[in-house]
């Protein structure tokens, strides 16, 4: 008997290690990978000229979900502040994932279950996270300002125009820095309480998604179960975001949820990360119509890197998408929606952002488009957006 509990203890004691040491990093290193680490053929030394040059920013990437730090480079994911300086990425858009259900799929999924519970267990995230979407959002706000204490200034935090305007200018004169500012992917981190966009916009919040894989007392997911539109909830939600200053992101929202978003937004709206179905059809993706609804706002679409979302698995396939939508809304609707370290599997990290500089070079954009997709058009919608 002595002999099956020193057995039993040690088995719970392995169980324990792997669960808590072992298994987040190796899911994390797994679920975010880059595809193709030597390419063929090196950037041209004119794409590498022109994106030294260029104000970039990306409107999504899930870094802060992974139990990884963002203040020296990892060997792992996509996205560090290490990284997104020698990419010359300006700004980062750091998005927080509050529940996700198991089984994901694009097509259909219901709220009951959770995958996101067991990563923040064995992630060791606060016992206040546990059970609260909330607090999820809340602790990975934390996470990020506290990168940004830790960056001996490299890193700064945007919450408004002034801070936008004052970075801008400081990073004429410093270019090794880069900032970032916080989003939500699924307005269910609200728990169905209307005070709490306050509570999450004092935090540093300034966008936000009304639904992620599954729909919300907000409104419809496109891979819910009833995907329908807004909510009267819903509609109280929006109005009070573009009163706070906060940017409205309509990354997987159902059809009807955009129709009502866009019937009734009065100031520039998002999809931070997305395909189009002009050059990949799918639920996941913007039909021309949506496209063509958005840009009316002063909007901008975040083209996303992984396969889902542009039918391919390399540079050229993200490049069709952005072609596909300057021709059909213009240049200046167009901006980066990478998805880094959204479990997803990308040609190259953020380290590597010249190939897709380099693929528009020879795609025939000029170097102003290029300058306007790369992150000049996410500045002026910022500068437009954020709070004063």
């Amino acid at each position: 008997m002595k002999t099956f509990l020193r057995y039993a203890v040690i088995v719970f004691v392995l169980f324990l290690i792997a669960f808590f040491v072992l298994l987040p990093p190796l899911f994390d290193k797994f679920t975010n990978r880059v595809t193709d680490t030597t390419p063929s053929e090196p950037s041209s030394e004119k794409a590498k000229a022109l994106h030294s040059q260029l104000w970039i920013a990306d409107l999504h990437a899930d870094a802060l979900l992974w139990s990884r730090g963002l203040s020296s480079q990892n060997k792992r994911g996509h996205v560090d502040i290490p990284r997104l300086i020698e990419g010359n990425v300006a700004l980062q858009s750091f998005t927080v994932v509050s529940k996700v259900p198991f089984e994901l799929n694009f097509e259909r999924n219901d709220d009951k279950t959770d995958s996101i519970t067991l990563l923040a267990i064995a992630q060791c995230w606060p016992i206040r996270t546990w059970c609260s979407l909330t607090q999820r959002a809340l602790y990975q706000a934390e996470k990020l300002h506290t990168f940004a204490e830790d960056s001996k200034d490299r890193f700064v935090v945007i919450k408004s125009k002034p801070d936008l305007g004052k970075y801008v200018a400081r990073r004429q004169d410093e270019p090794e820095i880069t900032a970032g500012f916080l989003g939500i992917e699924g307005a269910q981190a609200l728990e169905g309480d209307l005070a709490k966009l306050r509570t999450l916009f004092d935090a540093g919040f300034r966008m936000m998604a009304p639904t992620h894989f599954f729909d919300t007392e907000i409104g419809g997911s496109a891979h819910g179960v009833d995907k329908g539109g807004l909510t009267e909830f819903g509609r109280q939600v929006i109005r009070e975001m573009e009163q706070l200053g906060m940017i409205v992101d309509l990354a997987h929202a159902s059809p009807k949820t955009i129709d009502d978003v866009l019937d009734m937004a009065t100031k520039p709206v998002v999809v931070s990360h997305t395909g189009v179905k002009g050059t990949c059809d799918n639920i996941r993706n913007l039909s021309d119509q949506h496209l063509q609804r958005i840009a009316k706002t002063g909007g901008v679409i975040g083209i996303a890197y992984f396969e889902q979302a542009t039918c391919g698995k390399d540079v050229a396939a993200i490049v069709d998408a952005i072609k596909y939508t300057a021709e059909l809304v213009g240049v200046e609707h167009v901006a980066l929606g990478s998805d880094f370290d959204g479990a997803v599997v990308t040609p190259f990290d953020t380290a590597e952002l010249v190939r897709l500089t380099d693929g528009l070079l020879k795609a025939g954009f000029s170097q102003n488009e290029i300058a306007s997709i790369m992150g000049g058009n996410v500045r002026q919608l910022l500068f437009e957006v954020l709070p004063d």
